[in-house]
């Protein structure tokens, strides 16, 4: 839709993470050495947290990527609230392993003998656990226990946590005193900045094919920086709701006015019902523009401008809600394209 209208290659501000898209912040970059880091060490938990929306899946992406050609096998899970034996199967999952209906001991037995098979490929497993801030202090203690697996002396397994602040208290129990002596490196990620802000969305644009249309003014990106907070999932959110107010409004430039529109109108906690904004007349009187036609309006001349300019606004009220309906019938249509995508693929 607006992609074509821009003539961008593809757009830009999905919020499904894409690899081809990682902004490759300070912040970011710092996170990256703190996991390849981790990496060379070979052992133990490599721990990185933030807020939701600051891109620690896209962070994982990244990173599977660059394992591609390194003797390292690595698998992802995503956690809930689970016990842990129920954790074990999930690990088990996760490397294609048994584990409907298996007891412990044999989840634990059969987790051994794939280490140990890896090892003699001459290859390393390494475990990424997402959103694990939801782990129970049980689960960390069992993934903990994984990690006392070894060969000759090495390690053969490694666990890379990514989670929201809740995994940073979680650490601070007093139980946990043995995970966090097997921790190897912790990263906190922080919001971007105004100028890491107005790069990554300069970058974004550029990897879609962005040639200067539309052109965005400079005093857009303290609006933007100040609305999202620095979280790049949701200045993707807000940039995607401006490139297609844009494109409604066939707009070849994109300033401040622009971006304060489109954040009113997300900031809406859900669509009213469309209603007349001038008041419906009495009975027998006749309304100003009642069958489009401008009719007599008593009162002085000053009364009279005043009513039309109400009248006025009110029919721009009413344009402006109409074009809101409109993005948002747009952006239902284009979740609903989506999710049909994923399901026929």
């Amino acid at each position: 839709m607006y992609d074509s209208f821009y003539r961008l290659r593809k757009k830009p501000f999905q919020l499904t993470p894409d690899p081809e898209f990682f902004f490759n912040s300070a912040v970011h970059k710092r996170a990256m050495a703190y996991l390849r880091y981790g990496l060379a060490q070979g052992e133990g938990f490599v721990i990185v947290t933030g807020a939701p929306g600051t891109g620690k899946t896209m962070l994982v992406k990244e990173l599977f990527e660059t394992l591609r050609h390194e003797n390292i096998v690595a698998g992802q899970m995503v956690t809930s609230q689970v016990g842990a034996e129920d954790t074990l199967r999930i690990v088990a999952a996760t490397f294609g392993l048994s584990y409907d209906g298996d007891a412990k001991a044999i989840l634990l037995k059969n987790l051994e003998h794939y280490f140990r098979l890896k090892d003699r490929e001459g290859k390393r497993v390494l475990l990424v656990v997402d959103e694990a801030q939801n782990l129970p202090i049980q689960s960390l203690e069992e993934l903990r226990m994984l990690l006392n697996y070894e060969v000759e002396g090495r390690s053969v397994f490694q666990i890379f946590m990514l989670g929201q602040d809740e995994l940073r208290v979680t650490l601070q129990a007093s139980k946990m005193e043995q995970v966090k002596q097997r921790v190897a490196a912790i990263y906190h990620l922080r919001p971007l900045n105004l100028e890491e802000s107005r790069d990554y969305i300069l970058h974004r644009l550029a990897k879609a094919g962005w040639q200067q249309d539309p052109r965005l003014h400079e005093d857009i990106y303290p609006e933007i920086r100040r609305y999202t907070g620095g979280i790049p999932r949701l200045i993707n959110s807000l940039c995607d709701r401006l490139l297609l107010y844009g494109y409604l409004e066939e707009l070849h430039e994109i300033n401040q006015a622009a971006v304060q529109l489109v954040i009113q109108e997300m900031e809406q906690d859900s669509v009213e019902s469309q209603t007349s904004v001038v008041a419906s007349p009495e009975p027998h009187a006749s309304s100003p523009l009642e069958g489009g036609i401008i009719h007599t309006i008593p009162g002085s001349l000053e009364e009279r401008i005043q009513l039309l300019e109400k009248v006025v606004a009110g029919l721009q009220t009413t344009v402006q809600k109409e074009r809101a309906l409109l993005r948002k019938a747009i952006l239902l249509q284009l979740d609903m394209d989506n999710a049909y995508s994923d399901i026929s693929a």
